[in-house]
């Protein structure tokens, strides 16, 4: 080690380590360095090498020192300990990283990271005691509980530099001048080679051995075997092996073994879930009304063809034209619910299966797969940072192995406000997720829990339960106000920092002896709570400051917890803790690296960098995304999934996805916000055939199929051999794959090609049944995870770069794919197109809720981005009559109508058209009303209500909610559908791009009332077609009802067969009619205005160009006559 002389500040003294950067016996970084620094108050970087100071020119003394590390050689070996490795991950998670393109990653270490005083030890900014060695101002190690590490019993508190600069030294403790004894502070890890097990309490909890054996010691002081077996109705095994009582899996008769352990194989096979078939008596008549409706339609159309109106042949073609689309449309919405099915999982086999003690795992540690939960945000005005704050809360309180749960936020705008709102919610969690351990809350959302309106107490039996849900609602209301301040805390810290600016600058000035007229350069930055700038985008933007342009930022909010339960004390936190494990998941920050001139690929893009540096931090086998306005409200949904992935044939399926429920929708559902036609009904019949498509939020995916590979190919390898139960190689993967074109396909990282082989066999299935070909050993998922180093996330920092993805596969086959504003139905597709399975997960307590927009226009738009991504998808290389033989033909279906239901828009609104123009031409789309003619609708008309009928049956779905989609569907159909059929078209034809507009999450103006947004009237010209429609029908009704009145001999069959369909358009319309409306009659007039006209020139033209026959009128001696 060399070193200059002086007294150097030790925050300026973190430097990487070796001499490319990278931490001795740290993994391979492919050449990505990271250097430690500290940046002035201006925001400059004070880097640690000896090139950046000699550049530099310009430090103080107090940046003029600095430790050179060198590379590890026989005489200069690292020190490899536990406390040393614990170091490094807590030195790396209290640092914010950023760097980018052409740019070199800096780690800058945070005094603070938010304004309110940080306590958790696992949270970056955590408050530590002071180093004791001389001008050294680093902060004491911590130990899991937060505790000062002090590795020396004569109690001299020592931070990490210091300490790893001793140990590498003389070797002796400064405070005691004695050799440090490194094996008192490794981990204390309990041998259970033997099979021996702790013994417990009484009570249920663990304590240490000593002690109880100090509390059953009889009078002449030696241990009372008797009172510990009856006091922990104890049984003793073979030799000191203690076996717990587990009856578990007995049987009523058998007789063999009785109590104490059994290993997972040892156990009955069981599985983790099962298909439920839909009854005979529902599914067979389903089928059978839809053959039979089928066959009436076809004879239907052929009489329709054979039998034309010669007195309005324009009115019959049109009318014969929308119908057979109409049938097309029908079939292709109708074929791929032949074969729905229900689904149910066994929460309590997996629990026995992968986390139950056994001889072989004593300590009932977990062998699930870690799963990294994705959440994705953009806009902090648009999505209120306090809804993906409560988001991210319910996500690290989930009830899954800690341990094995990594959460990533995604914020695509890079604001300081999010990232502080983000820093409070890791804070606020140290005392939320051990309250939801402790009480068993649901749902673990707090603001949802806290708003419920029923009897918290309900299912609730410890005493303090009261008392600690009134103590953490006050720490909830106090948590809102700091989240609701932060704007302008951030406003009022940048206003003081920037003036401290501009006075250093005028200062400057005036001793350089410059003009004073001229205008001060100051730029109004955003400054971070440490008093530095941030590294994203400013409140005023700048040149690399701004939305579109801004460095890559990473900051590990929570670092990785320990392996075991860490118990917690009563006087810790405001709430007794002392049987409650509190630790929590990791906690990650992300904001991707934006520069002018790339194409970022919006939500698409985000998720995919999300991908790749979770792949180097966590590398969970499997992945769940979410909006920031979808949080978890079923603690056990990851679980549920789990059970499918884990099953036999588990191997096969890339994603489970989750039913999307909605929180806010007004009772009556006006615009059929919930969906439950689709979600509960087309989706539960792709389940039966090759799984649901993806809808965006919600999911569960397996890395490996995101990585763009074929699912395991089980035929040329019947015999299940050891090498199935071994890591692969990507040729193994894919034979056309050689390792030389990873960077081709997966870009330059060596971190991600070495992950996704682990990440592929950790995902597999227990090789614990016959039908299982790829599977893993049981127990190889218990082994701790390795600590965070600087490396790994330096190269986290890379992959997550603007130029990474060049010249790569990355969203054209890896990841999410990018061409489409509904990537996520593309990225479904894919997957199905390889051969993959997914599966619909509906749980009986919503796995997931979250909000869906109940203004008229905010829904229409939604409707539009979505029918847009589907007219892209019908005219690109994803379009399903293109698709592979793996694709099963009802699931090929189902995909075509996907991207052809928009073009039903234009039969439609024509369709919708034709009651009106039937009215006023005074001809019908038939000659007469034949007996023929009307039987076919009956016949029609009534299987559709019994199909309808059965389908609620089977979908769980009420007959309301069904009308309530019909109705919507009109219209949608004549408004957005149309909208997107000619966005689409003009992006496919001309390369015009589509400008997507963020749903708000926001409420409405009202406060008081949660559905003011329902009332709320926004202008759109999404709104002219169906208003159109409506008005050209009632005027229509009038002119052909006053006509008929006037006539000498009233044709009131035609004016009936007209009006009937007229007011089955309007009532179709009534949700539009009182969306217009609002609540107290705000509508534009200009609305109205513009609708009349329409509908009157367009009806006057219609009798200018075929005016009344003057017959009738004539005979009659006077009646009504247009002029």
């Amino acid at each position: 080690m060399a070193s200059l002389s002086g007294q150097p500040s030790k925050k300026s003294m973190r430097t990487s380590r070796g001499s490319d950067g990278s931490l001795p016996g740290s993994r391979n970084s492919g050449g990505q360095t990271v250097k430690f620094a500290r940046r002035t108050s201006s925001g400059r970087y004070v880097s640690l090498s000896r090139e950046d100071l000699d550049m530099s020119g310009e430090l103080s003394g107090d940046y003029m020192n600095y430790t050179v590390h060198m590379p590890p050689t026989p005489d200069n070996q690292p020190m490899d300990t536990s406390v040393a490795a614990k170091a490094e991950e807590q030195y790396v998670s209290n640092s914010l990283f950023t760097g980018g393109f052409n740019s070199v990653t800096r780690a800058h270490l945070m005094d603070k990271v938010i304004e309110s005083e940080v306590s958790h030890p696992q949270m970056a900014g955590a408050k530590g005691s002071a180093c004791s060695m001389p001008a050294c101002d680093g902060k004491v190690m911590k130990d899991e509980r937060g505790a000062d590490v002090i590795p020396c019993d004569c109690r001299f508190k020592i931070c990490r530099d210091c300490y790893m600069d001793a140990q590498k030294g003389s070797g002796l403790c400064p405070g005691c001048k004695e050799v440090y004894k490194m094996e008192d502070f490794e981990d204390e890890s309990q041998d259970f080679s033997k099979g021996t097990l702790q013994l417990p309490a009484p009570d249920g909890s663990k304590r240490d051995p000593k002690n109880m054996s100090m509390m059953k010691r009889n009078q002449t002081g030696e241990f009372d075997h008797n009172r510990w077996l009856f006091e922990t109705k104890g049984t003793y095994g073979v030799g000191n092996a203690f076996w717990p009582q587990d009856d578990v899996f007995e049987e009523e008769d058998d007789e063999g073994f009785k109590g104490g352990m059994l290993d997972p194989k040892d156990k009955p096979w069981k599985p983790l879930s099962r298909k439920i078939p839909i009854a005979a008596a529902i599914i067979s008549p389903y089928r059978l009304l839809i053959l039979v409706r089928l066959v009436v339609l076809c004879f239907f159309l052929q009489w329709r063809l054979t039998h034309p109106n010669e007195d309005a042949v324009w009115l019959w073609l049109m009318s014969v034209v929308c119908e057979t689309w109409f049938a097309f449309s029908w079939l292709l919405d109708q074929i791929p619910k032949l074969c729905p099915i229900n689904r149910s999982t066994d929460l309590q086999v997996l629990h026995d299966k992968f986390d139950m003690p056994s001889p072989s795992n004593p300590t009932g540690r977990s062998d699930l797969p870690g799963v990294d939960l994705f959440v994705s945000t953009a806009d902090p005005e648009k999505e209120p940072p306090l809804v993906t704050a409560c988001t991210i809360l319910s996500i690290l309180s989930v009830d899954y192995p800690v341990e094995k749960i990594a959460c990533y936020v995604s914020d695509d705008g890079g604001a300081l406000l999010t990232f502080e709102a983000m820093a409070e919610a890791a804070s606020f969690a140290d005392l939320w997720v051990p309250f939801c351990r402790k009480h068993d809350i649901e749902p673990r959302n707090p603001e949802t829990y806290f708003t419920l309106k029923v009897d918290p107490t309900k299912n609730k039996s410890r005493l303090d339960f009261v008392k600690d849900r009134r103590r953490v609602k006050r720490e909830f209301d106090e948590f809102k106000v700091r989240i609701n301040g932060l704007p302008d805390s951030i406003r009022r810290r940048s206003e003081a920092f920037n003036a401290r600016e501009e006075m250093k600058m005028l200062k400057h000035m005036r001793e350089s002896g410059a003009d004073p007229s001229e205008p001060m350069k100051v730029q109004k930055a955003t400054w971070m709570a440490d008093g530095t700038h941030w590294p994203g985008t400013w409140t005023v933007s700048s040149s690399e400051h701004a939305k579109g342009d801004h460095a890559g930022i990473l900051q590990v909010m929570l670092k990785p917890p320990s392996n075991d339960p860490l118990i917690g004390g009563t006087d810790e936190k405001i709430i007794d803790f002392s049987d409650v494990d509190i630790r929590l998941p990791m906690f990650v920050y992300v904001s991707r690296e934006k520069r002018p001139g790339y194409d970022h690929n919006k939500k698409a893009g985000a998720m995919n960098a999300l991908v790749r540096a979770s792949a180097i931090l966590s590398n969970g086998p499997f992945i769940l995304n979410l909006d920031c306005d979808h949080y978890i409200y079923n603690c056990k949904a990851v679980r549920e999934g789990m059970c499918f992935m884990m099953d036999r044939g588990g191997e096969n399926i890339c994603y489970i996805q989750f039913p999307q429920r909605f929180e806010g929708i007004d009772p009556s559902d006006r615009y059929a916000n919930n969906n439950t036609v689709f979600f509960d009904g087309n989706m539960r019949a792709l389940d039966g055939v090759q799984g649901p498509v993806y809808v965006g939020t919600g999911c569960m995916f397996r890395r490996f199929a995101l990585y763009g590979f074929d699912p395991p190919e089980v035929k040329e390898n019947p015999q299940k051999t050891d090498s199935e139960m071994q890591t692969l190689n990507a040729s193994d993967f894919d034979p056309d794959l050689d390792v030389n074109r990873l960077p081709k396909r997966f870009g330059n990282s060596t971190m991600l090609s070495e992950s996704i082989p682990i990440a592929e066999f950790q995902g597999r299935p227990l090789a614990d049944h016959s039908a299982i070909k790829y599977g893993r050993p049981p127990g190889v998922l218990r082994v701790p995870r390795d600590p965070l180093d600087a490396t790994s996330v330096a190269e986290a920092v890379s992959v997550i770069s603007c130029w990474y993805e060049d010249k790569t596969e990355w969203g054209d086959r890896v990841g999410w794919i990018y061409g489409s504003v509904t990537e996520d139905v593309v990225t479904g597709y894919r997957m199905h197109n390889r051969g993959w399975h997914s599966v619909y997960c509906i749980t009986k307590r919503d796995a997931f809720r979250g909000s869906a927009p109940i203004n008229l226009t905010d829904r229409l738009h939604q409707v539009l981005r979505w029918a847009t991504g589907s007219v892209e998808i019908f005219f690109s290389r994803n379009n399903p009559l293109l698709g592979s033989r793996r694709l099963k033909f009802l699931q090929r279906m189902a995909y075509l109508n996907v991207g052809i239901y928009p073009f039903t828009s234009i039969f439609l609104i024509v369709y919708c058209f034709l009651p009106a123009l039937s009215l006023i031409s005074g001809h019908f789309i038939v000659q007469t009303l034949s007996v023929a003619f009307l039987i076919y609708l009956l016949t029609i008309t009534i299987c559709l209500i019994a199909l309808a009928i059965l389908e609620v049956k089977w979908s769980g779905i009420s007959l309301e909610e069904w009308w309530r989609n019909e109705q919507f569907w009109l219209i949608s159909g004549t408004s957005a559908h149309l909208a997107a059929v000619v966005q689409g078209l003009l992006k496919v034809i001309a390369g015009i791009e589509i400008s997507f507009t963020l749903t708000s999450k926001s409420g409405g103006e009202d406060i008081d009332d949660i559905f003011a947004d329902l009332y709320l009237v926004k202008w759109s010209s999404l709104m002219i077609p169906p208003i159109v429609i409506a008005m050209v029908n009632i005027i229509a009704i009038a002119i052909a009802f006053s006509r008929t009145i006037y006539s000498t001999v009233p044709q009131w069959s035609k004016f009936v067969g007209g009006a009937f369909f007229s007011f089955w358009v309007l009532a179709h319309l009534y949700p539009f009619a009182k969306g217009l409306m609002g609540r107290r009659g705000k509508t534009p007039t200009i609305v109205f205005v513009w609708s009349g006209l329409i509908a009157i020139t367009l009806s006057l033209l219609w009798i200018a160009i075929s005016p009344p026959k003057a017959s009738t009128a004539d005979a009659s001696g006077g009646g009504f006559q247009f002029p």
